[in-house]
């Protein structure tokens, strides 16, 4: 395996891959993905934040 260069054709890029130890080849478990968003809504506090906004535009 070269590690100096990039392969320049597929079968230099399946002879590095040939290459890799076995152990960091294994398949493991992926990341369990984060939990889904939860809802959310405008209440009156933050809607009055912005409702003069057209006033400064």
């Amino acid at each position: 395996m070269t590690t100096s260069t990039e392969p320049e054709n597929l079968a230099e890029l399946i002879s590095d891959c040939a290459d890799i130890p076995a152990g960091l080849r294994v398949r493991r478990e992926a990341t369990p993905r984060p939990p889904a968003p939860r809802g959310w809504s405008v209440d009156e506090a933050c809607h009055s934040t912005v409702a003069d906004l057209d006033d400064y535009a």
